[in-house]
């Protein structure tokens, strides 16, 4: 997979289908197909907003000539699915090398794999990897309707009745702590899906007193508590105030107007654009990995890259970063 200086690598769009009404995959051909584990994600360079920049999506498998990655068409895009969305195949797309930030660790006696939604995407490579090497393996598979379960039939086949579907239309409600219950006591959790069903298994976990080595977790940094709504940020230092749209990160509207704020990614994963909250006058929406699983860092500090304020107005100090600014590798407990 030869990579440009800049570390991007040119590919072709292969082939397209809908796996659900909202989750489309992509087959990404590649000159050179690059080795790629369970829970990697494939950096993708998009046009957001009118101007290039990059989302991340999960591999959910190879092909003879690339790789395959899956993208929720999301209604308040910011521009990065709705961009994928618009293309066809022969278009051209630029993508990274894959990177793994939700390994899946080998050789445990018990795996429960946990989705919700279009979570199922990075667990797919794991599900069957898992049933190749004979592994006594467990899926619990929640979506908001019958018809969202994304490669249903391809899961239904490897697993069979190892995997429980759960449909939020026909009332099915996963019952975390007797999925946990259930697990033996050195088996291990892989969970991906929506915030808060990653605060309820990371609740439900640490109250049956398990380890927290044994829980792997990864979320999808829009989801959050709060529909999306303009706001107003307030930068003393400079003098500023910013309007944040409902279809831009805070992160993106900050760069535009001229206020430089130390970033990584915009995955909401890293934490290293954690921002200092000096005031706000609207609720805080953590839709990061990091800030949202830390409950003392709720009222201090905000994730710029995808965390907002449901309306009102916040009150920030891009120039301080504290003790809390770290490198956070991965979205794992």
């Amino acid at each position: 997979m030869p990579a440009t200086a800049d570390g991007w690598t040119a590919g072709r769009v292969d082939a397209i289908r809908d796996v659900t009404p909202t989750i489309r995959e992509i087959a990404i051909a590649l000159d050179r197909v690059p080795t790629c584990a369970p829970g990697s994600h494939l950096k993708v360079r998009v046009v957001a907003d009118g101007r290039d920049d990059y989302r991340s999506y999960s591999v959910v498998g190879a092909t003879p000539t690339g790789l395959r990655i899956a993208v929720k068409r999301q209604p308040d895009s910011r521009g990065g699915s709705a961009y994928m969305w618009t293309l066809s195949p022969g278009d051209g797309i630029a993508v990274a090398a894959p990177r793994c930030d939700f390994p899946l660790s080998h050789g445990a006696p018990h795996y429960l794999l946990l989705a919700g939604g279009v979570g199922i995407t990075p667990m797919l490579a794991m599900a069957e990897q898992l049933a190749r090497r004979g592994a006594n393996l467990r899926m619990v598979y929640a979506a908001r309707s019958d018809d969202e379960f994304a490669y249903r039939e391809e899961l239904t086949a490897l697993l069979g009745e190892r995997l429980a579907l759960f449909a939020a239309d026909r009332g099915e409600i996963v019952d975390i702590a007797a999925e946990i219950d259930r697990l033996p006591a050195d088996g291990e959790l892989y969970m991906c899906g929506p915030l808060g069903l990653m605060e309820a298994v990371r609740h439900a976990w640490e109250a049956a007193g398990r380890p927290r080595g044994n829980l792997r977790y990864e979320t999808f940094g829009s989801s959050g508590s709060h529909p999306v709504r303009a706001f107003t940020v307030k930068v003393p230092r400079m003098n500023a105030e910013v309007l944040v749209r409902e279809n831009e990160s805070m992160l993106d509207a900050l760069e535009a107007a001229g206020v430089e704020v130390v970033f990584e990614c915009r995955r909401g994963e890293c934490g290293l654009c954690a921002i200092r909250i000096v005031a706000a006058d609207g609720p805080v929406d953590h839709r990061d990995v990091f800030l949202s699983a830390r409950q003392h860092a709720e009222n201090t500090q905000i994730c710029a890259c995808v965390s907002r304020v449901a309306g009102g107005s916040i009150t920030i100090d891009p120039a301080y970063r504290g003790d809390d600014a770290f490198a956070f590798a991965g979205a794992r407990a």
